[in-house]
């Protein structure tokens, strides 16, 4: 399912998969709803279930579960203007959720109502002010609106947050947001840099280098990105990581990625010659 909206996809979940890091575009919920949504056939049914639980929730008797599953048919049948109030009900119910205003400000978003996402990350941010999820979706509003260094500022924050007085676990996504916010600013250097750093940083892991590499093959410089994914790959000691990484080295056309721990190429088969087909 394509995401709820056009906006271009940033790469920290695009061309490495799941080795980069989770997708800055948070439609992930509102695709997942709209994807299981309606056919033509079951949509009058919905539509009744739809009205039958606006009936109960008017008169105080909608249980949690069918509050959500109200909210998810509503997105489901694109009424998602509806599924607003409903949502912030359910946020402001259970705030501990911090989910709920994850979602309702994705929701806001959809509906071009930046300003209202915007206020409900900060009342997120303020609670939990490295989420990284509602870093995210700040930082891509920030973006859409021009707001490049605020958003840059307010990442620099929350990496030295998470790498002071001890390196955490969470500086890693925090430095990679940072680094996209760079690129996405016309700032290849610095975003370069940040990589670079976050590769020394975190050794053992191969996303700053993978996304190192996306970088470069966005530029047009495979030969530095086939470099980069060898460097990444020469890293490992998982061999399905490797293997990962190898798949995303073919799917950009590279040669075959050579380094330790790489097996010896397959014997042709018996008979096969050079004059064989």
């Amino acid at each position: 399912m394509p995401p709820v909206s056009s906006r271009r996809a940033l790469w920290l979940g695009s061309g490495v998969a799941a080795l980069a890091a989770a997708s800055l575009g948070l439609g992930w919920w509102l695709g997942q709803l709209h994807s299981a949504g309606p056919g033509k056939g079951n949509r009058p049914g919905l539509e009744r279930d739809v009205a039958q639980l606006v009936g109960r929730m008017e008169k105080g008797e909608a249980s949690p579960v069918e509050q959500q599953r109200l909210l998810e048919l509503l997105v489901a049948l694109n009424r998602r203007a509806e599924a607003i109030p409903l949502l912030e009900r359910l946020a402001d119910q259970a705030p501990q959720r911090w989910q709920l205003r994850l979602l309702l400000a994705e929701l806001r978003r959809d509906q071009n109502d930046r300003p209202g996402a915007e206020r409900e990350l900060r009342q997120l941010l303020s609670a939990r002010p490295d989420q990284i999820e509602g870093l995210q979706l700040l930082a891509l509003i920030q973006l859409e609106t021009g707001r490049a260094a605020e958003a840059q500022a307010q990442l620099e924050r929350a990496l030295k947050r998470a790498s002071e007085p001890s390196l955490k676990p969470e500086a890693l996504p925090i430095g990679l947001l940072l680094a996209q916010v760079h690129q996405r600013a016309g700032q290849a250097a610095r975003a370069d840099a940040q990589l670079l750093e976050l590769a020394g940083r975190f050794a053992d892991d191969p996303r700053p280098l993978l996304a190192r590499a996306l970088l470069q093959k966005e530029r047009g410089d495979l030969g530095a990105a086939q470099q980069t994914l060898t460097e990444a790959r020469g890293r490992q000691s998982n061999t399905a990581v490797q293997q990962q990484i190898e798949r995303v080295a073919a799917a950009w056309g590279m040669e075959t990625l050579k380094g330790p721990g790489s097996g010896p190429s397959p014997a042709p088969p018996a008979g096969a010659g050079a004059g064989n087909p």
